[in-house]
């Protein structure tokens, strides 16, 4: 009969000991009705960490066995072991307790144990082991000697049968019991049990001898505990030490029973153990190997890498776009520019009136000098203007050199008081270096904020570090225009914005679609005004193309009117790749006319007469200066460039005389011209040579203008002629004049370079340097044909035979290098000359 039970409080996590003294079960170990577990009195409780005496195992001496009791905890509640702030030793079985109800047959650990132990059981229990994580006990008893332990295994498992003991929290599963048979091995470690076990098989000795057990042998030892689903003996070509294998139970419990009852059991020999015998030991082996979400990312980069810069890209532009296109709304709307806050205005008119900053008197000497220009091009203005109320898909082109005022006419005439306008400069996105500075330079022109230009070097990095990884790029840098298109298109996205943005829903045709509407609304169109268009094209067109390819879509969408302003006449090349079915609308821009450009010079003087005193016999600033008539020939030397003619008038105005001012700028511009085209300073940023450029200096300051065919038939210009003059006219040294849609002339690429050209030729030392260097590229090109026509003549000398009909190809060839001997004889001679020059002249 069970005669000695701890019932004391509630039993605890699954490392308290409770030791038992002579109590009998009946009178302490039942709970009253309706009420909790008695508590004896007198009895000694003992919590320990790791079985006895912390050592991990339990030790079962003679006449004493072991038990483990599955179904007593809620298998579901290891997961509280992870919690740092409770004491799952104390609360979770306070918890159970709790929950007991006179309606509910087993609810607190003790109560299942009590249950599972029938009262005429031959045994006692000396201590209670609860495994909280595993969702069982062990339960130590010793019995009589005459009882086997076998036989009272038999007994418990026989009455647990008849009378089954379903707790509460898994009603569908009874209680089991088995014969501990090996030596447990209790331990806290934060191992969790699964339904697949390790099976180790170690020599009972060290430097013994282990026999590796069979799979019949093993579904013999394990199969009373539970289903087997597979059992995996360790492959053939496997090294690990010790031998294994792994058994599948198809649930957890069965392992968890067959875990606790066979560990460090002892195989004999007689069932396969080998000589000496074999120790298995059961370790808990996980089907989900930890951390493998970890570990499939690290050993996956090809997928996951390319799958993170994705949702990183999907991430910045859910939380970047938005606010990127606010801030380009505010750009082009100028929302945050104070001079265009009413106050700002306010205070400023006040302060012009008052006359107080000198700053505002020059304004109004430019405005009072370009106003006559605005005059003489009103119908060019006004022509902008049309263009703008028009719907059509096609771009406005104003075309014409540096300095004629293109940006003026159009920005500050043609769209004076038009709302939404969008200048974009390519001058400072062209010249950035690197792809970073090109990102951030085109992001200020749209005001596309906040933009991290700098990541996109840091991503080529790790692209570049994985591709050397891996093998392969991983997406997460971006090209440059990648990047590009991203910034036109949250532009696009804001204009298309700002063009819906007056439209009500009380409008007569609210009815209608948004691309119907600014189809047939063009003056709600934003207008995009792109300067400096081509702007040093010959060193890269990726960013030119890109604009262009983002202004056919602005026009063609309906987004927005598009000007395009550009100094070069071949801009229909790169306009046309984008839309190629297109006319555009064009305006040229040229020099202005001697009387308007001499008017421009008087105005500007003029401008400042009003602050004087009044009087009828008072003079105009320009009335008084003697020297205005030398201004009619000053103009004609300077023509009617804009840039040139202000330079003028403020040299004049500051006390300088028509024609000394006109000295100066083309003394200035003669040093211009010798440093940027004829010194061999930077030979490899130029598509020309310093002999070339002479030429067409030297013929233009004797002529005016020139034939455009008939310089490349010089012998200069016979090597890609045509892209040395385009590559000249881009640097504008010279002009080309088109007719019919062909270049048919050339003349200065500015009219006071005819006056400077003449001032370079006029210095005999400067012209003796520049001739030697192209009386040596045409001794050089005289040479070469030469060696071609000498290599003839050899290669018709070694024929074996000379037939008659070579005879006049032979004559031919020699009269050629006759001709070509007399030229190098002759460039020798006139180069003598030059050099005497040299020698004796500074």
């Amino acid at each position: 009969m069970l005669s000695r039970m701890i019932v004391g409080r509630p039993v605890g996590l699954s490392r308290q000991i409770l030791p038992l003294r002579q109590y009998h079960l009946k009178p302490c170990g039942l709970r009253p009705k309706g009420g909790p577990p008695k508590v004896c009195e007198g009895v000694r409780r003992k919590t320990t960490e790791a079985g006895e005496d912390k050592s991990g195992h339990i030790n079962a001496g003679p006449n004493e066995g072991i038990l483990f009791l599955d179904n007593v905890f809620p298998l579901k509640l290891r997961w509280l072991l992870h919690l740092p702030f409770i004491n799952v030793d104390k609360s979770v079985p306070e918890l159970l307790k709790r929950l007991n109800s006179p309606r509910i047959g087993a609810a607190d650990p003790l109560s299942i144990i009590q249950k599972a132990l029938p009262k005429d059981l031959p045994i006692k229990v000396t201590e209670v082991l609860p495994r909280l994580k595993e969702g069982g006990a062990f339960v130590k008893f010793s019995h009589e000697p005459h009882v086997e332990a076998k036989e009272i295994e038999g007994t418990l498992k026989t009455y647990l049968k008849e009378n089954p003991i379903k707790p509460w929290f898994n009603p569908w599963r009874r209680v089991r019991t088995f014969l501990v048979k090996g030596r447990p091995w209790v331990e806290d470690l934060y191992r969790f049990p699964s339904s697949r076990l390790r099976v180790e098989f170690l020599p009972i000795e060290p430097g013994g001898e282990a026999a590796e057990l069979s799979q019949e042998t093993l579904y013999s030892i394990f199969r009373r505990y539970g289903k087997l689903a597979d059992i995996m003996p360790q492959p053939v070509d496997s090294k690990v030490t010790p031998k294994f294998a792994f058994l599948n139970y198809r649930l957890v419990r069965h392992a968890i029973m067959a875990k606790n009852c066979m560990h460090g059991f002892v195989v004999p020999g007689s069932e396969g153990g080998g000589k000496a015998g074999t120790v298995i030991k059961l370790i808990y082996e996980q089907k989900m190997k930890a951390h493998w979400i970890r570990d499939w990312i690290v050993n996956h980069p090809r997928i996951t890498i390319p799958l993170i810069a994705a949702v990183l890209a999907t991430v910045t532009a859910a939380a970047f776009d938005p606010i990127r296109t606010f801030f380009i709304k505010a750009h082009v709307t100028h929302s945050f520019h104070i001079t265009d806050n009413k106050y700002y205005k306010w205070l400023m008119s006040q302060v012009t009136r008052a006359n107080d900053l000198l700053s505002f008197k020059r304004q109004k000497a430019d405005d009072a000098g370009l106003s006559v220009i605005w005059d003489e091009r009103k119908d060019d203005i006004e022509q902008i203007q049309a263009w703008l109320m028009e719907t059509a898909d096609t771009f406005v082109v104003i075309q014409g050199p540096r300095g004629s005022g293109k940006k003026e006419l159009v920005i500050d005439q043609a769209l004076k008081d038009r709302r939404n306008t969008l200048v974009v400069d390519c001058k400072p996105i062209q010249e950035a270096r690197g792809d970073s500075s090109t990102i951030g330079a085109t992001a200020n022109q749209v005001g596309y904020k906040p933009v991290f230009s700098f990541i996109n070097n840091i991503s080529s990095l790790v692209d570049l570090a994985a591709q050397g990884t891996i093998g392969t790029k991983t997406g997460f840098s971006e090209t440059l225009d990648t990047q590009l298109d991203k910034i036109f298109q949250n532009t696009a996205t804001a204009l298309k914005q700002l063009a819906l943005e007056d439209r009500k829903k009380e409008d007569k045709d609210a009815d209608i679609g948004d691309d119907e509407y600014l189809e047939a609304h063009p003056e709600r169109r934003p207008v995009v005004v792109i300067d400096n268009f081509l702007h040093k094209s010959s060193e890269s067109s990726t960013v030119y193309d890109k604009i262009s390819q983002w202004a056919a879509g602005l026009t063609t969408g309906n987004i927005a009117h598009v000007i395009f302003l550009t100094n070069d006449v071949s801009f229909t090349k790169s306009l046309s790749k984008a839309l190629p079915d297109r006319v555009f609308r064009q305006i040229t821009l040229g020099d202005c006319s001697p009387e308007v450009a001499k008017r421009f010079v008087i105005n500007h003087l003029d401008a400042d007469s009003s602050d004087k005193l009044d009087g009828d016999d008072q003079l105009t600033p320009s009335q008084r200066r003697a020297d205005l008539g030398e201004l009619d020939g000053c103009i004609s030397t300077l023509g009617g460039r804009l840039t040139e003619l202000e330079f003028l008038a403020r040299r004049i105005k500051a006390g300088q005389t028509p024609a000394a001012a006109v000295a100066e700028l083309i003394d200035q511009s003669a040093s211009e011209i010798l440093k940027l085209y004829l010194l061999d300073t930077d030979r490899a940023a130029r598509s020309w040579t310093a002999p070339q450029a002479w030429e067409l200096v030297k013929a233009l300051a004797a002529h005016g203008s020139l034939r455009y065919h008939e310089v490349l038939l010089s012998d200069t210009f016979k090597p890609a002629g045509d892209a040395v003059l385009q590559a000249l006219e881009q640097a504008e040294l010279i002009a080309i004049v088109a007719a019919n849609g062909r270049p048919c002339g050339i003349k200065p690429g500015k009219p006071v370079y005819q006056a400077a050209f003449k001032l370079l030729t006029q210095d005999h030392v400067l012209a003796a340097r520049l001739d030697l260097a192209v009386l040596a590229e045409l001794t050089k090109i005289e040479t070469l044909s030469i060696e071609k026509w000498e290599a003839e003549l050899r290669l018709l000398a070694d024929l074996p035979r000379q037939p008659a009909e070579l005879a006049p190809r032979v004559k031919w060839l020699l009269a050629k290098v006759q001709a070509a001997q007399g030229r190098i004889e002759g460039y020798e001679v006139e180069g003598g000359g030059l050099k005497r020059v040299l020698r004796e002249e500074y």
